[in-house]
């Protein structure tokens, strides 16, 4: 199965509920708005904001004359693909090493991501690096060290308990050291409390700084899409404290709704840049507006 039809299967009750509720509506009258706005909330897009995205429908329906609810339905999926444009990794990661600081809370496939990742660069012929400043988890350096290994990757780490920017700043003098392509460092998820889990982040990228002033070259956030709205309280911690640059939706092949990429992109204006779409090494993708709008919301 190819991976834009896991995304699909993965979406399909979304899709289903979303073209049941709309589909029996073939004028634009007021059931019509009604029930699309109803769509948006039961796929997870959140209340204001599908309030606001009907609102914006009805104008281009009187700007751009459109005459019938199939049309609208295709001008509706031109709007949020617009709206979910990505900013890619370049494909040459100047300067050495392109250093990627990935975070996220425990329990949203945040190491697993990463090997994911690590595999997608490896196959393109990129030396990556693999940097455990996760010191706090149980398990979370063997997890790490275990995924470098299957996919080939150099590792830097200490010992559990050891200070998180001591390994940041350890593993980038050993990507300089080698000539590496990429540095992906992991990252704690949970500390005993929010401020301390937020100070020992702001503290790894003000080490990373102070040795190579160009990096760290992205924080991406990784977010479990089953959590849904809660998704979003995620996003503005980690965004108010750090300037996120991206964001990678996880878990998309299961119960989750989709809707919460639209949220969180229209919200925080922090670009979706990759989707996990599967447990396979292979199940990471480049996010696309345009086919992930066409598997959650389909045809009329």
């Amino acid at each position: 199965m190819s991976l834009f039809s896991r995304l699909k299967e993965g979406l399909s009750k979304t899709r289903s509920q979303l073209t049941s509720i709309v589909g029996g509506e073939s004028r634009f009258d007021e059931q019509f708005f009604e029930s699309l706005e109803d769509a948006l909330i039961a796929a997870d897009v959140g209340m204001e904001l599908s309030s606001e995205i009907v609102d914006d429908l009805r104008e281009r329906i009187r700007e751009d004359g459109i005459r019938d609810t199939h049309e609208a339905y295709e001008e509706l999926k031109r709007m949020l693909s617009s709206g979910l444009n990505v900013v890619k990794l370049p494909e040459d990661f100047p300067p050495k090493p392109w250093v990627i600081l990935v975070v996220g809370v425990n329990g949203v496939g945040k190491t697993t991501t990463i090997g994911k990742m690590a595999n997608e660069m490896r196959r393109k012929g990129k030396t990556v690096m693999l940097g455990a400043a996760d010191t706090f988890r149980a398990g979370a350096i063997e997890q790490l060290r275990i995924w470098a290994e299957r996919t080939g990757c150099d590792f830097v780490a200490q010992q559990e308990g050891s200070d998180a920017a001591s390994v940041a700043f350890d593993a980038i003098e050993a990507a300089k050291a080698r000539n590496t392509d990429v540095l992906i460092l992991d990252t704690a998820g949970r500390l005993h409390t929010k401020v301390n889990l937020m100070n020992e982040l702001d503290k790894i990228v003000r080490v990373i700084k102070r040795n190579t002033p160009h990096a760290p070259n992205e924080i991406l956030l990784v977010i479990d899409a089953t959590t849904g709205q809660n998704a979003l309280r995620q996003v503005k911690v980690f965004n108010d404290a750090l300037g996120l640059t991206g964001l990678i939706v996880t878990k998309l092949d299961g119960t989750a709704k989709g809707g919460v990429a639209i949220s969180m992109t229209r919200q925080f204006k922090v670009p979706v840049k990759k989707i996990g779409v599967g447990e396979g090494l292979e199940d990471l993708q480049d996010f696309d507006p345009r086919s992930y709008v066409d598997a959650m919301f389909g045809d009329l």
